[in-house]
């Protein structure tokens, strides 16, 4: 084997300052080193995990990822042979503790010698011994996607292909999730409670409605615990929650005077077939106008949305958002005269609860939905292919501040905050 002794030395470096200091990050990119006898994906996808619990030996203990027995023996082994690096004892001289920490990581001579780590050695320079070219591997598409597909899997693969290559292809993480989504998953499921003991909202209900939206917030939220990390966290969320829930009662109130409607399905499963590629969703809420007899079709948003129905338009057109046009075909598919798509922000206390709303026909036009659906169906082509060699990721440093694949992609731009630094 040729050795690349800055690599060695690199490697040498990072499991001193581990023996050192204990150090997570040193401990990352030790796995990570073509040294440590883990595969590359399966190093990669254990460093993203332990980036986001901040433990990776626990997680190497605790079988976090499913593995197959013979990648699982080497990746117990590395964390056998980190424990004893870290374990040698804090006296030793720098040559002894690098000699040391070799053979705590059981490698050969040979490497120890190419290295150059021997202090006598340090100053001198090494012969490099250049290997035969190998032919280079030709590129093969990803296996195609066969399962049925999702809008929120094409806005991922609107946002970074990256992103949708780690989570659907690879699956390469298994994301516990976050407060905010534990928060989300909450007020959804207090929300499909409530309105189906209120599926006319009225005034004249006003304080029924506010006592039984408390009661479902603090129901919800007590059944996602789990999902906050703190009791403290927890309970300010629930306070949030409640305060929200409160603005959203105040806009039925005022939606009832302009606009009476009826909530005819909460949950609602969406089906669609689209030449053959099958997609599947769930509708937060499906109302009609009392007055027009229109379908309107709801979705509720504790993360940041558009700020109009301009802006959401123009995410549907420039094919950012998939959502709620497949919302609207299928339910058009499935025989409902659909005349709204409403996003419900439900994330600020502080503000009223201010739908984004956008009329069938004037704020978002028919030609904008049909070309949505051909953009759909002409990216489940892409997919379902196998014909795709790579997944470049994005351009837009803003995604990946939130992406639980952000420790693993090498490709990723620079932090909007560094991008001009030194």
């Amino acid at each position: 084997m040729l050795l690349d002794s800055s690599r060695v030395r690199a490697f040498v470096d990072d499991a001193v300052c581990w023996h050192r200091t204990g150090s997570e990050a040193s401990l990352l990119r030790l796995i990570r080193s073509r040294y440590s006898g883990v595969p590359h994906d399966v190093a990669a996808a254990y460093a993203t995990l332990s980036a986001r619990t901040g433990a990776l030996l626990d997680a190497i203990d605790r079988g976090r990822l499913a593995l197959p027995t013979s990648d699982r023996d080497l990746v117990l082994r590395f964390a056998f042979r980190a424990r004893r690096a870290r374990a040698l004892d804090s006296e030793l001289e720098a040559p002894m503790l690098e000699a040391a920490i070799l053979e705590a990581f059981e490698l050969t001579e040979e490497l120890s010698e190419s290295a150059h780590l021997r202090s006598e050695d340090r100053g001198g320079e090494s012969d490099v011994a250049l290997a035969d070219p190998v032919p280079r591997d030709v590129s093969a598409g990803v296996p195609g996607w066969q399962r049925h597909f999702s809008a929120s899997a094409l806005n991922t693969y609107a946002e970074c292909a990256r992103k949708w290559f780690y989570k659907y292809a690879c699956g390469a993480i298994e994301d516990r999730g976050s407060a905010a989504s534990a928060y989300g998953s909450a007020f959804h499921l207090a929300l499909e409670d409530f309105h189906g003991e209120f599926p006319r909202p009225r005034a004249a209900e006003e304080s029924a409605m506010r006592r039984r939206v408390r009661e479902c917030i603090t129901w919800a939220f007590e059944r996602n615990r789990g999902g906050f990390d703190t009791p403290v966290e927890f309970e300010l969320q629930v306070r949030r929650a409640q305060r929200t829930a409160q603005r959203y009662v105040d806009w039925l109130i005022a939606q009832e005077r302009k606009a009476p409607f009826e909530v005819l399905g909460r949950e609602v499963a969406a089906e669609l077939d689209l030449e053959g590629r099958a997609f599947i969703g769930y509708i937060d809420r499906l109302d009609r106008d009392e007055r027009s007899g229109g379908i309107g079709v709801v979705d509720y948003k504790t993360g940041s949305i558009a700020m109009s129905p301009a802006e959401y338009a123009e995410k549907v057109r420039r094919f950012k958002d998939f959502q709620l046009p497949f919302y609207y075909w299928a339910r058009t598919a499935a025989g409902d005269r659909v005349t709204k798509l409403v996003l419900i922000p439900l994330r600020d206390a502080l503000l009223d609860v201010r739908p984004i709303v956008l009329e069938v026909g004037t704020s978002i036009g028919i030609d904008d939905l049909t070309r949505s659906r051909q953009r759909m169906i002409e990216l489940s082509d892409e997919l379902s292919s196998g014909r795709t060699p790579h997944f470049d990721a994005t351009k837009d440093p803003a995604p990946c501040a939130y992406c639980a694949y952000a420790a693993a992609c090498t490709s990723k731009p620079p932090a909007e905050g560094r991008r001009f630094g030194s």
